[in-house]
Formats: structure tokens, sequence, C-alpha cells
């Protein structure tokens, strides 16, 4: 039980920049732990989101999406969001394996990373925006960011690393695909209450497989930032699928 209970802090430690001054012991049991409790940390993350959206239910959309938006990349001082700009200026060189690792690496920030975050961050506002606009239910806020988490997480359990060194590689020692699964709990859970995240998991693994394939092939395995591009690429692809589902099949657009 103890361990799990560091693994928790340990996971909201690693993932938020919310102030926890645990000393939290490193070691196989508490990293199995963490990682476990990945989708609760997005839960919670979540929660937090859904209560700021329910406080500004008067305030314009527009002024709404922005203040979740700033939350969101707050919560997790942007560290996912640094993974999307590094992969996306070594996929942008065009150059040989060895040289996009050395990109990856680089402490700089290219164009093609800054253009990733300026899109990103823009489609995920837009969509914010969006389905604030058609009131939809808050439920979809809160376990967003848990399938993001469960996302990279399942990517890293389930994907070779490239190196034998660094962080993914160090928390990936201790890790197996029954992790996956008890990752899973939680959401299966809320599930019952809500079987559209059903589809939303199936969505997830979807993405999370074509991710694996993509980055195994292009970079014969993956690292943390990699990760953390998956979390963000997971959270922005459910953002897209749930406003083509109000846009096609459940609502009419605003004004019509």
């Amino acid at each position: 039980m103890k361990s799990a209970l560091y693994g928790c802090v340990l996971a909201l430690q690693f993932l938020t920049r919310l102030p926890l001054p645990i000393a939290c012991p490193w070691n196989s049991e508490t990293r199995r732990w963490a990682i476990r409790a990945y989708p609760l940390v997005g839960l919670f993350l979540g929660c937090l989101l859904a209560l700021l959206a329910l406080l500004m239910h008067n305030a314009p959309a527009p002024i709404t999406a922005l203040a979740l938006l700033s939350l969101w990349v707050g919560l997790s001082g942007g560290l996912h969001l640094d993974g999307v700009m590094d992969l996306a200026d070594a996929l942008g060189s065009n150059q040989p394996l060895a040289r996009r690792w050395e990109i990856m690496k680089d402490p700089q920030i290219g164009s093609f990373g800054i253009l990733a975050l300026l899109f990103l961050l823009a489609w995920k506002g837009v969509l914010l925006w969006a389905l604030l606009s058609y009131n939809a239910p808050l439920w979809w806020l809160i376990v967003l960011p848990a399938l993001g988490r469960w996302g990279g997480a399942a990517l890293l359990i389930l994907t070779p690393c490239a190196q034998s060194k660094g962080l993914a590689w160090a928390w990936k020692q201790s890790l197996g695909v029954r992790d996956v699964w008890l990752s899973l709990v939680p959401l299966l859970v809320l599930a019952l209450f809500y079987p559209g995240i059903i589809a939303m998991l199936i969505a997830t693994g979807v993405l999370v497989g074509g991710c694996r394939w993509a980055l195994v092939k292009l970079f014969q395995g993956i690292n943390g930032d990699m990760v953390g591009a998956t979390i963000e690429g997971v959270e922005l692809w459910l953002m897209g699928l749930m406003w083509s589902w109000w846009w096609f099949a459940m609502a009419s657009p605003p004004g019509m």
C-alpha cells in the first residue's frame, strides 16, 4: 500500500507542476504504481478543468476556452509540449536517423518545433471553443487528460526504447503489459456510467498503435519526448473526433 501511495505522488510530481514536497523512493515498485496512476492524474487534472468550465459557464465561449487551455498547459508545465517540439524538429529535418536523434537532444527549438506548438495550441483552443459552444456534457473534459496519459503509458510499456539510457528507459525496466491493463481500471469504472468512454478508449488504442508503428519505423524505438508528444496527440485526436461526432451526428451547427 505504501508503494501505491508513493507511486501516486510520484506520478503527480512528474506529470504536473503542483508543489508536492514529498521525497518518494525511486524503485521498481513505485515506478510501476506511478505508471498505473497516470490516468488517475489525468482524471484529477480533468476535474480541475471541468470545475473551471462550470465556474465560467456564463462567460463567452472563446474566453472560457482560452482560460481552460491556459490552465491545461499551466498544470502540466508544458512538459508534453516540449516533446512535441523536439519531435517536430527531428521529423521536419529530413535528416538520417543519427542526425534526427541529435536534433531531438538539442535544447534549441527550431522552426518546425515552433510551428508544431502554435498549431497544436491553436487547434486545441478552437476545438475547446467549439465543444463549449455545443454545450457538450463536461464528462469529456474530465476523461480526456486521463485517456491521453493512458495512451502515453501504453506507448512507453509496449514500445522498445531506442537507446539503453534516459528517463524512458529507466521507467521501462520495471514495467509490463499487466501495468497497461491495471492503469485502465479507473477509466473502465467510469465507463459504467458514461459508455462513450469505451469508444474513446478504442480510438486512443488505434492512435497509439499507429504512433508505435511510425516511431519504430522512423526512429527504431522511442524516448521520453515521444511519450509526451503522444499524450498531446491523443488529446487533440480525441477532441477532433468528438467535435466531428457533435457536428455530424449529434447537433446542428450554431445558428441553424
